[in-house]
């Protein structure tokens, strides 16, 4: 299922690179295709391979790992073509898992190893289970916050704005704990596959550093690099 709506979806980025450009525009200069691989023909085929290799490997380790947990994970494209580059992962109304990558990303990544490694690491928060645990960590924070508001004598409007914050304090509580744990899920799945997780995780070299931010969702890259060297110091 995964190869297939991968497929799809690469196809669909080979209609959106192509329609870029209006045809009854000879004269302007078509827009750059973002770094990465070069074209968006060599993007959609790294997806592809990379989604045909990665994907199987995911769903073994996540059987191996899990017990009653849906294993058969879904591809989409988001293709909005607007946006930052970004993938993440969720569930649909089933509770099926859906990995999401976007065409600025999938535009990105320089090479196989950096994509294989992000198709591995959104793979893992399934299997580590992240969302029920997210979810979770948010339902305690909003009932801690609003129990002790409505403790101190706050009205219904102050309780619920207590309870907003304390549902988002704790849904970052263990966010950074979350990413690292899928970096490191996410070297193993990679390095299953046949990739080579300390070359795609060159793609963090990349990104903004958010460093260590109070409640930031994401840890500081030196920090996420450090995991995957260790891992696979572990695997070799």
């Amino acid at each position: 299922m995964a190869r297939l709506r991968a497929h799809l979806a690469a196809l669909a980025l080979l209609a959106l690179s192509a329609c870029a450009v209006p045809a009854t525009a000879p004269q302007q200069v078509p827009p750059a295709f973002p770094p990465g691989l070069g074209t968006p023909e060599a993007a959609a085929r790294n997806f592809v391979m990379v989604v045909d290799q990665v994907a199987p490997v995911a769903e073994q380790v996540c059987r191996e790992r899990t017990q009653g947990v849906p294993c058969d994970f879904k591809i989409a494209i988001d293709d909005r073509m607007d946006e930052g580059p970004n993938a993440f992962q969720t569930l649909d109304d089933l509770g099926n898992p859906v990995l999401v990558f976007n065409v600025a990303l999938i535009a990105e990544v320089r090479n196989a190893d950096e994509l294989a490694f992000v198709v591995g690491h959104e793979s893992a928060h399934h299997i580590l289970g992240h969302i029920p645990r997210q979810q979770q960590s948010a339902m305690t924070g909003a009932l801690v916050a609003g129990t002790l508001a409505s403790l101190g004598g706050a009205d219904e409007t102050t309780v619920r704005q207590a309870q907003d914050f304390g549902a988002m304090v704790g849904s970052r509580t263990f966010s950074q704990d979350f990413e690292l744990e899928a970096d490191a899920l996410g070297t193993e799945i990679a390095f299953r596959a046949g990739f080579d997780p300390l070359t795609g995780a060159q793609f963090f070299s990349r990104l903004p550093d958010p460093g260590n931010q109070f409640l930031g969702s994401h840890p500081p890259n030196a920090k996420r690099m450090a995991v995957v060297q260790k891992t696979m110091a572990g695997l070799r």
